[in-house]
């Protein structure tokens, strides 16, 4: 049965700390994962994560890395050093740098979960194919990286919830799945173009559903946090 701790608050578009520090004190007893990106990062610095960490919940910490594999692996270990729980990087940037990443994980006092992204809810099939001018579908693509996220090593994905029926069963067991881009039923998509609703994104195989603005922007957080725990439930 799904609970707290399969839902991930991401704390995006929150420009005042008091603010942020609500929206987890509000939400805490239905949300067990929150998710810092790499805008409040920047914003507030490292010690974002122990507002947080005060409440004993675990961190998400969504930087999204991608450059040289020297690079990632050096940042992987500093990113570690802050204790943080799960720690994401873009698949795309290829095998030699998710191993790196990887590597220098194994080496960390308190080793984060690596988490490779796939393809962005952002990102649909023209995009992909015009803008980005990669060929092919966006579930085989999201096939195609989380294969390459299974060889190097890195402990789950994040992918659409869209993407799971096709993607999970290419899964070994225990490998965490990320979804973005979980709406509830009646919620704005905004910019994501594909979206699922939490009960079927958990009915598909994902382990960590990230949610946003259906709770951030609730009149209550605490309640809209609440009703999409009953609803998994």
């Amino acid at each position: 049965m799904a609970d707290k701790n399969n839902i991930a608050l991401a704390l995006d578009n929150v420009d005042e700390l008091p603010h942020l520090r609500y929206l987890v004190e509000s939400t805490k007893e239905s949300v067990g994962v929150y998710k810092i990106g790499f805008e409040q990062f920047v914003r507030f610095g490292p010690e974002i994560l122990d507002v947080i960490r005060q409440y004993g919940c675990k961190i998400f910490l969504d930087l999204k890395l991608h450059d040289i594999p020297n690079t990632v692996a050096k940042a992987v270990t500093a990113a570690s050093a802050h204790e943080v729980d799960f720690l994401t990087l873009h698949t795309i940037g290829g095998e030699e740098m998710l191993v790196a990443a990887a590597n220098a994980v194994a080496k960390a006092t308190r080793a984060p979960k690596l988490i490779g992204v796939t393809v962005l809810t952002s990102i649909d099939q023209h995009c992909m194919n015009n803008d980005m001018r990669i060929l092919g579908t966006v579930e085989d693509q999201v096939v195609h990286l989380a294969g390459v996220a299974q060889r190097s090593g890195i402990d789950g994905i994040v992918c659409s919830a869209a993407d799971l029926p096709i993607v999970k069963p290419t899964l070994p067991q225990g490998f965490e799945i990320i979804t973005p881009g979980i709406r509830p039923a009646g919620v704005d998509a905004g910019d994501q173009k594909r979206i699922a609703t939490p009960a079927d994104a958990i009915a598909n195989g994902a382990t960590l559903l990230v949610i946003g603005r259906a709770i951030t922007g609730a009149e209550n957080p605490g309640k809209a946090a609440a009703d999409i725990l009953v609803q998994l439930a």
